[in-house]
């Protein structure tokens, strides 16, 4: 109930398989993204920055139910509201889990201090903790309207009227012709190759681009025959780099005539091709030397669920709210925690303490979707048959888990083990790699003979959570990330 919710948005990234064996698949994205809200300008958060983060000016338009319904209304099997009111009848009274409690912790002054927070969080006047019921009444009771009307429900009529009037007490400039007009994107998937197989992510304005990307660099070494040794990790965060570097050109692709091909280049071999000779195998190199255009704002939060079914079809969804409770705002009346997206954006105006300055790409304006980290992907074998579902949460360090959690495949790891490994983190700002206190000692070390500024970090700290399915040898495997206490399920 943290990180995600239908205050927000997101995507999915959804595989139909071929009608029969040895056919083609359609691979298709549901774009369910935020947008800016019609009064939104590109100098709204110039004077109050907070405001991009905190309170109703926060808010982007939510897409997130829109999303959802798109993809039943295309492909779903069941009743909507077989789907929907179970979330109901749970969000009536559960029980605090561990990572909820860690949560709700780390806010502990929202909750105890703010009447709408405090009703949910700290009924009796401290904070839940583990293994307490807790209650969302109202909530329950918004899911069950949404159960038997559906998304409508939700943009329209006396739910659209309890967040329109939330918003705007809280200082935004949501308005109910933003909820009435949001509408879902649906798209065939971004598609590349790796080694062979068939990879389908997102595009723009996604990391989907970047992640081709860096696969597409590491095809140019044999990864399989070396092995993970020092050379190949260190390669591994010029990939990263680089990646970061091509991922301050992203914006949304319908608000600048130019990123079709600025954009479009990105994902393609010919582009892995020209970059790959700037990577030197014996050391590492300042910022700059990478190129990025501009300062790209980092993402947070997020929820991430693979999955397949018994007819091979496949979903990689991954959704947020942005920050961990969004907004901060809790509209009481009806239980819904609102995102505060717009904080995704960049605000001109201001240098970071790089003198690298805001990217325009990535500006607000009305009905915009802002950057996003995010990776849904679907990976299919050379035959067209079903891979791998992989996708993660974490904000900034998003794709770059995903792609180190699909090398630690291409390395043989089973994919839990793949998903548990230590990893990596360096996106250019600050000037430093993050490598996981788990990660081998010889291979830190490799890296820092390269010149790298290595920083040890904790691994049971807040970071990126990965989630996949994989079929191997018939059998299907899944595993969910022990760094946010998940778990797979099969039924």
């Amino acid at each position: 109930m943290f990180s995600s919710g239908i205050g927000g948005g997101g995507f999915m990234t959804v595989r139909i398989p071929p009608p029969s064996p040895g056919g083609s698949s359609e691979v298709y994205v549901v774009d369910f993204r935020e947008t800016a809200p019609a009064s939104a300008s590109t100098t709204m958060y110039r004077n109050n920055p907070m405001g991009a983060m905190f309170g109703g000016l926060a808010s982007g338009v939510p897409g997130e139910l829109r999303g959802l319904e798109e993809a039943h209304k295309r492909w779903g099997s069941l009743p909507w509201s077989r789907l929907v009111q179970p979330s109901a009848d749970l969000a009536r009274e559960w029980t605090v889990d561990p990572e909820l409690a860690n949560r709700i912790k780390m806010f502990s002054p929202i909750m105890l201090g703010y009447p709408d927070w405090k009703a949910v969080f700290a009924p009796e006047g401290h904070i839940l903790r583990e293994g307490d019921a807790i209650k969302r009444t109202n909530f329950s009771k918004t899911l069950t309207t949404i159960a038997s009307e559906g998304a409508r429900a939700f943009y329209e009529g006396p739910i659209a009227d309890s967040i329109i009037r939330k918003v705007q007490e809280t200082g935004g400039i949501m308005t109910h012709a933003d909820l009435a007009n949001y509408a879902v994107k649906v798209y065939p998937a971004l598609q590349g190759t790796y080694r062979g197989k068939k990879v389908y992510t997102p595009d723009a304005p996604t990391s989907g681009p970047v992640l081709l990307h860096m696969l597409n660099l590491m095809e140019h070494y044999d990864l399989i025959g070396d092995g993970r040794t020092g050379l190949n990790v260190h390669r591994l965060v010029e990939v990263l780099k680089f990646g970061f570097a091509a991922r301050t050109k992203i914006c949304d692709p319908a608000f600048d005539d130019k990123s079709s091909d600025r954009i479009g280049k990105i994902s393609t071999k010919e582009f892995a091709d020209e970059i790959s000779t700037n990577i030197t195998d014996d050391r590492t190199h300042p910022p700059e030397y990478y190129n990025p255009e501009f300062d790209v704002k980092v993402d947070h939060g997020t929820s991430h669920t693979s999955t397949i079914d018994k007819d091979g079809m496949a979903v990689s969804l991954t959704s947020t709210v942005n920050f961990v409770f969004g907004s901060l705002v809790l509209d009481s009346e009806t239980g819904i925690i609102l995102n505060d997206e717009m904080d995704d954006f960049s605000t001109p105006g201001i240098a970071n303490g790089f003198g690298l300055w805001p990217s325009p790409y990535n500006y607000p304006e009305p009905g915009k979707r802002p950057l996003s980290s995010m990776v849904p992907t679907i990976v299919e074998n050379a035959d067209g048959s079903f891979y791998l579902s992989i996708g993660g949460s974490g904000g900034s360090q998003i794709f770059g888990a995903v792609f180190q959690t699909m090398l630690n495949l291409e390395w043989g790891m089973d994919v839990s083990e793949a998903i548990e490994y230590g990893r990596l983190h360096d996106q250019l700002y600050p000037l430093r790699v993050n490598v996981d206190n788990i990660y081998p000692t010889e291979l830190v070390d490799a890296l820092k003979e390269r010149g790298h500024n290595v920083t040890v970090v904790d691994i049971n700290r807040v970071a990126a959570v990965v989630q996949a399915v994989v079929r191997q040898d018939g059998t299907i495997y899944a595993a969910s990330d022990s760094r946010k206490n998940g778990i797979a399920s099969g039924y």
